[in-house]
């Protein structure tokens, strides 16, 4: 169900701007000032459960963006670049893992930067030491994520900042019945405003239900 909702509509580019902040307001704020180009500090390192954002923030960097899981050993790393961001770091297999320790040394001898993202703390990875060392060594943030009652406001202001105007309990509907990750969420309410212009129908329960039955199967 959430790839189907996520086809819907094109990808939106993740940025520091649409993450939904939630309580993590002081790792963005940290995140934000690393990547500044006065900044040199060679590390920073996210991490938290899944849905707590972790890939947006990495992928919204700009960095030259690595997922561990889908890269083991970091075969598609380009050395040429100066800031790089690998994501689900855990998943690194051995040539992986001196790769990332040697890009490390690298980066710090040429001013460079490295943005990492785990489930677990540096210390609680298992990973070769000296590169847990290494991870470790720089700034540590941990990522919530966002509770219940966060993503119906977050998705509250975004209907309000599109100018849709959505029965009282539309948001406890489609919360019950859809994926709850923000990413999806916002997808869906995307493709419901375009779904009520494109039918020229104000936005009802039964509108509701038309999109989950027509484009979730649901």
């Amino acid at each position: 169900m959430r790839q189907l909702i996520l086809d819907l509509l094109p990808e939106v580019p993740p940025s520091l701007d649409n993450y939904v902040t939630g309580s993590n307001a002081e790792a963005l704020t940290g995140l934000a000032s690393w990547l500044a180009p006065v900044n040199r500090e060679p590390v920073f390192f996210l991490w938290g459960e899944a849905g707590a954002g972790k890939s947006h923030l990495l992928q919204a960097s700009q960095a030259s963006y690595s997922d561990a899981r889908q890269d083991p050993g970091l075969a598609a790393v380009d050395l040429q670049d100066t800031l790089h961001a690998i994501d689900n770091i855990e998943a690194l297999d051995a040539s992986g893992q001196v790769a990332a320790f040697n890009l490390i040394n690298r980066l710090r001898a040429d001013g460079g930067r490295l943005l990492v993202a785990a489930s677990v703390p540096p210390l609680r990875l298992a990973l070769r030491e000296d590169l847990r060392t290494r991870l470790g060594s720089g700034l540590v943030y941990r990522l919530q994520p966002l509770s219940d009652p966060e993503k119906l406001a977050a998705l509250a202001e975004q209907a309000r900042a599109r100018g849709l105007v959505l029965p009282a309990e539309a948001f406890n509907y489609l919360f019950a019945r859809a994926p709850r990750d923000m990413r999806s969420l916002t997808a869906l309410l995307i493709a419901i405003d375009r779904y009520s212009l494109e039918h020229k129908r104000p936005i009802t329960l039964p509108l509701l239900r038309e999109v989950l039955q027509s484009s979730l199967d649901f």
